[in-house]
Order: structure tokens, then sequence, then C-alpha cells
């Protein structure tokens, strides 16, 4: 079945870009400040994928100068008139130098990869991404799990698509938006954690640390699997030592 990027149009961009941290999302972004400062030093970023700004306009709240980068200019138009002094560039796959050869601290990408098919696309992309970083820079790359397409959340509905069970490494999975008016099926390339591990190695990059945040009792949100099963999966990469 042929890959849609399921954001790549108008009406559905506007639905997202009224999003921000609600339910399972909360726990995409909750422990980022904690891991960002762990990880990673200096304060020149590239946010890959931004859509409509939402993860960047996170990461300027903690003193990064940050360019968002994307290939839906539906989602870019949003991020301007949703943050008019940011820094919003359309760009082609795998096609970033432009934007300076090893020179930023920290590449972000918050669930772009979801929306990424193909080994040789996926590998094209993080040898460019790879390219832009400093020696002492790193990546971090949150997408979702693979049990995030089988089980039920705040946040998402899996139980009309049954197949997701069945999903292999590049299959189409679906699930349904809970927090937003547009309940159309959402539409994401299924990878597991060991093909992520091998897209890194192709691409000249390793996994300094992963992190698979839970949901917690003390917070303000009805958790369904979220406490039991990560929805999401954050990988720390810097590039290889050669």
């Amino acid at each position: 079945m042929e890959f849609t990027n399921s954001w790549g149009n108008q009406f559905r961009a506007e639905s997202y870009s009224m999003l921000e941290f609600p339910n399972t999302y909360y726990l995409a972004y909750r422990d980022l400040p904690e891991i960002i400062s762990k990880h990673v030093k200096g304060k020149k970023a590239i946010d890959f994928g931004c859509g409509t700004g939402r993860s960047t306009r996170f990461l300027k709240q903690f003193g990064f100068e940050v360019i968002g980068i994307d290939i839906a200019q539906d989602m870019l138009d949003i991020a301007k008139k949703l943050d008019i002094n940011g820094d919003y560039q359309l760009v082609i796959n795998g096609k970033y130098s432009h934007l300076g050869v090893e020179q930023f601290d920290l590449i972000q990408s918050i669930f772009t990869f979801d929306n990424i098919p193909g080994w040789e696309n996926r590998t094209q992309i993080l040898v460019s991404l790879h390219d832009l970083m400093k020696p002492t820079g790193r990546m971090i790359c949150l997408d979702s799990t693979p049990e995030l397409y089988t089980n039920e959340w705040a946040s998402f509905t899996t139980k009309d698509f049954p197949e997701n069970w069945h999903a292999k490494t590049e299959d189409l999975v679906r699930d349904i938006m809970l927090d937003v008016e547009d309940r159309r099926p959402v539409e994401d390339i299924f990878w597991t954690e060991s093909d992520y591990h091998k897209l890194f190695d192709l691409a000249g990059l390793e996994i300094e640390e992963t992190y698979k945040p839970l949901g917690r009792d003390n917070e303000p949100y009805t958790w369904i699997s979220e406490k039991e099963i990560a929805p999401w999966i954050i990988f720390v990469i810097k590039k290889k030592n050669i």
C-alpha cells in the first residue's frame, strides 16, 4: 500500500496546529528538558520535521537558536503565523548542507521518522543530518514505539486496525488521534527498535542513550496503557568515533 503523508494538506495541518502537549503527547515532551540538559552542549539547533512549529517553539523556550525545517509548506505557513519571529525553512529531503556543515549542537527530530518511508530514503536523510552536527553535537530522535499501534491510549485508539498487530518494518500502520478535531485515520510507517539501530549505524551514527517514558500516578491525565507500556522511544545519538 502506497504511503501518503497524513499531514500534507491544509485542513489536517490546521487541526494539528491546535495541539500542544495533551495526554499521551505530554510523555513525549515531559523528559526532554532533562535529556537535553544532560546530553547537549551549546544552543544552536535544527528542528527537523518541525511541522507547525510546536517542537521548535518548545526548544526556543529553553534558549535555543533554532531553525525549523520541513517539506510541507502548509505546515510551515502555520508555523510562521504562530511564531512570527521564528526561522522556518522549506527543504528537500536529504538536502540540508546550505544550513551549515558541522554547525549545530542539536538536531531534534520529533515524530518525523514515523512519516518517512524506505531504508534508502531514511539513511540518506540521516547522513545529511549527521553532516549538520558538530563533532560534539547530538541528535534527539523521538518516534513511536511498535506498541503504540497495538494498544489503547489517552490520545489514540488503534482497535479498528487489527492488521497493525502483524506489521513489520516499512509496513503502513494506522491509528486515530483523539485530541484533535480531524478524526480521519493517521497513517504511519512502522519501524522496529532493532531496525532503528541498523539505520543509525548505516548513517555513521551511534546511540548514546535510549529513553522510554511512562506515565506516573501523580500526573493530571487519565492514563490507559501509558503507565505500563511506553508509547514513545527517545534516542540520543552521536557521531561514531572514527
